[in-house]
């Protein structure tokens, strides 16, 4: 940690791991390439890095210029940010999911001077629109065979290939060395070092600018609350680069560190890769962890018998275990031994699954069902859950390794304030700090505001947008609903997600909604009931599980109809919805849902890139449905 405290902006991380802590000829990078694992250096990247430094100066490019991204994760994306952030220009990363309208407006707004280009998919989206985008004057496609994309397309930007930028560049690179030296010293920590457009679930996108300060003080504060991070762990990367979250929680910490990175070849691979790579820490979002916790209990519990009988009491000799653990109880010789014959029958198992060597996974992003956390934690593995923004850099909070409260995010980070504010009077509950904490403290609901080191500069372009989101006293108005419970954030939801039935009765919709997806038949639910009598779902069923229990092919999934109308598989689900239904107050619970055939995508303009469903539209999309689902409730009755 004392190696990083003097440290004040980005491009002075990876210089320093190379000064301090690892040989310059030390593996940085980790890809695999035509079934081989590649391991690039510091060296290596390094040098790549100056090399486009070098041809991005010779292009004019001045500090405070935008530069964008819209490609995977991989070592190019490591290259140019650390070409661009050391002669002080900004990564305006693009999501490769957004739709070329949205990518048009963003390199508007932006005003970007250049794009990286992942692969050929995104170039014909850039090719489509570039001559829109007036100050967009180089396209650099990171593949070589770049031409028969743009065949005769008459594009005003011009257009070079990655592999010829760093030759140019290195060419060059005498001519520019002490510039470059000169620039990556003049680099300030307010200057700006990202702007990251939100998708938000409603409105036009919104530019969060975030300095070098931003960044690498929300990267001490994370090392000083988890400094089990050592300098030799493995990451493997998988969530995109394009969100503050693996950039800061994966590729800035690894930057400060100095430790590995080892970036998945798709979501599909990535289980064959967590046994390749064997990671150590992973940073990841709830949805996976989910997945992962149904696939065990249904590979361990399914044909019942002796099997399954041994499962289920792993299960609960490691709850028992983890309980007298997190209450400072020793267990006993006895409950010892129970515990090393289930990790051997059971856990190590699982635990090879992930390659056998995490020592925890970061999860971010959304919310983890209390359940989910719970079920790692009886396994031996360990989840660390954290909060935050875009517009926070993003964290706000994260669990403390050696004390965990499962359904909360953690303790407050060092250096700033967390308020919780009356939605309604509008005056501060309680306001905790880092220094604050105490295991025995919890309060009432309400909005959380941040106030500190991680807030951002502003929305760009955006100055009454701002206005409206950091007050004159500088909080940040997160929009999250939440309050301390044991110490811990703890978060209940969004305040724009509230529904308010008929009756006046609050209803947050994510503790509800992980309260059914506790069931194994369920993918995703979307809770509706906003201004109505009662609550009802647009639910989606998980393929696989629906597969197996009624012999269905993949053409049943491509069926023009939206949603399934099959009296079978309506009750089947019904038989869930009504066993978990007790957990909940009867104002909460579910009368009537829809089962939608396939799930809500990005490219239908349901979900945003985060994979947050966006209210507004998805209630509007599917108004018929909704409306028929509750003409039929009422006749039911």
């Amino acid at each position: 940690m004392s190696s990083i405290s003097t440290l004040t902006t980005v491009p002075q991380l990876l210089r320093n791991v190379v000064k301090n802590i690892h040989s310059a000829t030390d593996t940085f990078l980790i890809r695999k390439e035509k079934e081989v694992w590649e391991e690039i250096s510091f060296e290596t990247t390094l040098a790549n890095a100056d090399a486009i430094s070098a041809y991005f100066l010779e292009m004019g490019i001045c500090k405070g210029d935008r530069i964008a991204f819209i490609i995977e994760n991989g070592p190019d994306y490591v290259y140019y940010d650390q070409a661009l952030q050391q002669i002080g220009a900004v990564n305006t990363s693009i999501y490769p999911t957004l739709s070329e309208a949205e990518i048009e407006y963003i390199l508007i707004d932006s005003g970007a001077k250049t794009i990286l280009v992942g692969n050929p998919f995104l170039l014909k989206k850039i090719l489509k629109i570039a001559n829109h985008c007036s100050e967009l004057v180089r396209i650099i496609p990171a593949f070589d065979d770049f031409q028969k994309i743009v065949g005769n397309n008459k594009v005003n930007a011009g257009i070079i290939s990655l592999s010829n930028v760093i030759a140019e560049g290195k060419n060059n690179l005498e001519k520019y060395r002490e510039e470059i030296e000169k620039r990556r010293a003049q680099v300030q920590a307010s200057d700006l070092s990202g702007l990251i457009y939100t998708s938000g679930t409603t409105g036009t996108p919104k530019g969060v600018m975030l300095t070098h300060a931003n960044f690498v003080e929300n990267v001490k504060v994370c090392l000083q609350q988890i400094p089990v991070i050592g300098h030799h762990e493995t990451f493997l990367s998988f969530l995109p680069l394009s969100h503050v979250f693996e950039r800061t929680a994966t590729y800035h910490v690894c930057c400060a560190m100095g430790c590995k990175i080892a970036f998945a070849q798709s979501l599909e691979l990535l289980a064959k890769n967590m046994g390749e790579v064997k990671p150590t820490v992973m940073s990841c979002v709830p949805r996976l962890l989910e997945k992962i916790h149904d696939k065990a209990i249904k590979s361990g519990t399914a044909g019942g018998g002796t099997k399954a009988k041994i499962f289920l009491w792993a299960l609960e000799t490691g709850k028992n275990y983890r309980q007298l653990k997190e209450t400072g109880n020793k267990p006993g010789l006895i409950m010892q031994a129970k515990h090393a014959l289930a990790e051997k029958l059971v856990f190590s198992k699982i635990k090879e699954k992930t390659g056998g060597r995490l020592k925890f996974m970061i999860s971010g992003g959304a919310a983890l069902p209390k359940n989910v956390g719970e079920f790692f934690g009886d396994l031996g593995i360990k989840i660390l859950e954290g909060f935050g923004l875009t517009e926070t850099s993003p964290v706000m909070s994260v669990t403390e390794y050696h004390r965990q409260v499962y359904g909360t995010v953690g303790r407050v980070i060092p250096g700033i304030e967390v308020g919780i504010q009356d939605v309604e009077t509008k005056k501060f509950i309680s306001i905790q700090t880092h220094e604050t904490f105490n295991e025995a403290f919890q309060c009432d609901e309400g909005e959380i505001c941040v106030r500190g080191h991680c807030v951002m500069r502003g929305y760009w372009n955006k100055p009454q947008e701002t206005a409206e989101v950091i007050d004159a006293d500088g909080w940040f108005h997160t929009g999250d609903v939440g309050r301390f419970y044991k110490g811990n954030l703890q978060i209940t939801d969004r305040i724009k997600n509230m529904l308010v039935n008929a009756y006046g009765k609050n209803i947050y919709p994510t503790p509800v909604e992980n309260t059914y997806l506790k069931s194994p038949k369920i993918e995703s639910i979307f809770l509706i009931g906003d201004k109505r009598e009662y609550v009802t779902a647009i639910i989606t069923p998980s393929r696989e599980t629906m597969q197996e229990a009624f012999n269905l092919d993949e053409a049943f999934f491509n069926k023009p109809d939206l949603f399934i109308d099959d009296e079978q598989i309506v009750k089947w689900f019904g038989e869930d919805i009504r066993k978990l239904s007790p957990e909940l107050a009867k104002f909460e619970r579910i009368k009537n849902f829809i089962i939608k055939r396939n799930p809500f995508t990005i490219e239908d303009g349901d979900i945003t890139p985060t994979l947050k469903p966006k209210r507004k539209v998805i209630e509007k999309k599917y108004a018929d449905y909704i409306d028929h689902m509750y003409k039929a409730a009422v006749e039911a009755d």
